[in-house]
């Protein structure tokens, strides 16, 4: 570590650090994280987050399943994950200590509040004992901060402000102190007062003062002899911010309708954690959008068909159970052939399973659940950034196909946060359609493009393209109701081949890494960044024979990926399920019987448990 010496006080620079703020879920938790991060990336930091907050809209206080925890890993190397030891732990209650005390490295920092330590919210924490006073903190450099009474005094001259307000508050005085920790400044976040509060003077005062209060008060602090600086990170060049990845996905979605020329629908019912989607695309009515918050699930994809079949780019969003309602509609979508993504942000299942924790749940569901042979096109997002990416391809692909697509993001990269190169829609790929705009000789609705297989879209109400659209088989060129059994097989047979030959528009799979070698690790979708920093963590180590393989395509798979495994003596496949992408691989390569490593706790992947599974296999 460097010596810094920064308007007279010593700093020590660091490459990076794991800071993870936890309390009630009325604490402002989220809020908190969320302003120090940001904070983080306006400096140039490399920025991942990780939001973990109960189901329950307010969880009972103080207690162990209610607290509500945001982790921000930043640096001024690669960061690719949230980080696995948390460096600096700010809990504001017991349980929030207990249940996150494990993360700490030994010897790091926890800062609590004390005035939240008292034998009431003990007992709510299941503490037999003060862990302040009974050696649980022992091998820890503890900070205790009586944050409540701090924030009190802050504001003892601010007038009109009420007890609950005051108390509310508190998490800035937390706020300012990590600031004066980690050499961030404050103006960023007074600002965002300023934005947030421009109604209420008031609480713009309120909020400046405890933050200010617990930045000056963390100087007088023995126990933080020193500040430490985080160098901004080598980025490529442009223009940067930091995007939630269902934010990243709600302008995907944009930036494809500029692109394609036509007006964005969105028919949706509210679940989480896809709902923030429908949130931010209500937003932009002023680009054209459309957005209809359905009663139910199963209205808002039928919604959407009505939109496709008018010639929108239409969409709809859901989580797993929603996606098992919609798979009626979603079967009728294939069989009509019309563009449609449903965007399925997975959670813990089954049925109402962990709403707000993540898992990769529903890829069986999405290649398999819906009655008859119902091929589509299945692809995943990876990062929170690249959601927005992955949200315009699949809206070019099913554009381009006519066909829908089933974007898969998770919980852990929809409400994560990484910085996103602002990009321009002059600059992105393409998007053809397949919109008919006058009838010509001989037109069938049912008559294909070559090579695609797509057929034509005609949009109602255009002379000469009147058609039949609905459930029952269709003549292989007219559309119109077959029974006749020799067409049912060609119709399976040709939307089936229509999705094999996607395998000719996506990329195929590049082993990173090693090319050959001992062991291939295979993910797919959110797993990419905790996969790919304990791949790159072996490389570093000299480990020369591990390859990393990461999926986005699912469905049809790159078509080198037989090749690619072949390269490696073993294939594990590492998943947030009990292996569902691995069987998918065994249906496709006959013969193939990959290793398996699945977590199912509603958490993401930890760097060091991979490392070592990984070093296991090596050895």
């Amino acid at each position: 570590m460097i010596k810094l010496e920064n308007e007279g006080t010593e700093s020590t620079a660091l490459e990076a650090v794991v800071v993870r703020f936890v309390g009630d879920s009325g604490d402002g938790m989220q809020l908190t994280g969320t302003q120090f991060s940001d904070t983080s990336a306006m400096f140039g930091n490399d920025v991942a987050t990780f939001p973990n907050y109960p189901s329950e809209i307010r969880a009972p206080q103080g207690s162990l399943y209610g607290v509500s925890g945001f982790q921000v890993h930043i640096g001024s190397i690669e960061v690719s994950t949230p980080g696995d030891n948390v460096d600096l732990l700010v809990a504001m209650n017991p349980a929030g200590l207990k249940t996150n005390l494990y993360a700490v490295k030994p010897g790091h920092t926890i800062i609590v509040d004390t005035d939240s330590f008292t034998k009431k919210n003990l007992d709510k924490a299941e503490y037999d004992s003060n862990p302040l006073e009974d050696g649980t903190l022992e091998n820890y450099r503890v900070i205790e901060v009586a944050m409540s009474s701090l924030t009190k005094e802050a504001l003892r001259d601010v007038q009109g402000l009420d007890n609950k307000t005051i108390t509310r508050s508190k998490n800035m005085f937390a706020l300012g102190m990590v600031y004066w920790m980690y050499h961030r400044s404050t103006e960023h976040t007074i600002d965002f007062f300023k934005k947030k509060f421009k109604s209420n003077p008031l609480l713009i005062e309120a909020n400046t003062k405890v933050l200010n209060a617990g930045y000056y008060f963390s100087e007088t602090l023995e126990l933080i002899p020193n500040s430490y600086t985080i160098a901004p990170a080598q980025m490529p060049p442009g223009t940067y911010r930091v995007i939630m990845g269902n934010t990243a996905t709600a302008w995907g979605f944009l930036a494809a309708a500029e692109k394609s020329g036509l007006e964005l629908f969105l028919g949706s019912y509210p679940i989480t954690p896809a709902s923030d989607i429908l949130h931010e695309l209500a937003k932009h009515k002023h680009f054209g959008v459309k957005t209809f918050q359905a009663e139910d699930e199963i209205a808002g994809i039928t919604s959407a068909i009505g939109a496709s079949f008018a010639g929108d780019l239409a969409i709809t969003t859901t989580s797993g159970p929603g996606l098992a309602l919609k798979g009626e509609a979603l079967g009728l979508a294939m069989m009509v052939e019309l563009p449609l993504v449903v965007v399925d942000v997975q959670r813990g299942g089954p049925s109402t399973g962990l709403p707000t924790k993540t898992e990769q749940s529903d890829l069986l569901q999405a290649m398999y659940g819906r009655n008859g042979e119902s091929p589509i096109i299945v692809i995943a997002a990876s990062t929170p950034a690249n959601c927005f990416d992955f949200a315009y391809e699949a809206a070019k692909l099913s554009l381009e196909h006519m066909t829908p697509v089933i974007l898969m993001t998770d919980g852990y990269i929809a409400n994560g946060s990484a910085p996103w190169k602002i990009q321009s829609v002059s600059e992105m790929a393409e998007i053809k359609n397949n919109i008919v705009k006058q009838a010509e000789e001989n037109w069938q609705p049912y008559n294909r493009d070559e090579p695609t297989l797509a057929r034509s879209w005609a949009i109602p109400g255009t002379p000469g393209l009147e058609h039949r659209v609905g459930g029952l088989e269709k003549d292989g060129t007219t559309g119109n109701v077959s029974y006749v059994p020799e067409n049912h097989e060609y119709m399976t047979k040709i939307r089936a081949e229509k999705i094999k030959r996607v395998q000719n528009y996506i990329p195929e799979i590049t082993a990173e890494f090693a090319e050959e070698g001992d062991v291939l690790v295979v993910g797919w979708g959110g797993t990419y960044g905790a996969l790919h920093t304990a791949v790159k963590q072996l490389s570093d180590e000299g480990y020369s024979n591990i390859g990393f393989a990461h999926f986005n395509y699912i469905n049809p798979l790159p078509k080198n990926t037989g090749e690619v495994l072949k390269r490696f003596k073993k294939i594990i496949v590492c998943e947030l399920n009990s292996g569902q992408f691995a069987k998918i691989l065994k249906i496709n390569f006959s013969g193939l019987d990959p290793l398996q490593y699945n977590k199912v706790q509603g958490l993401p992947f930890g760097n060091d448990e991979l490392v070592q599974k990984f070093k296991q296999l090596l050895a």
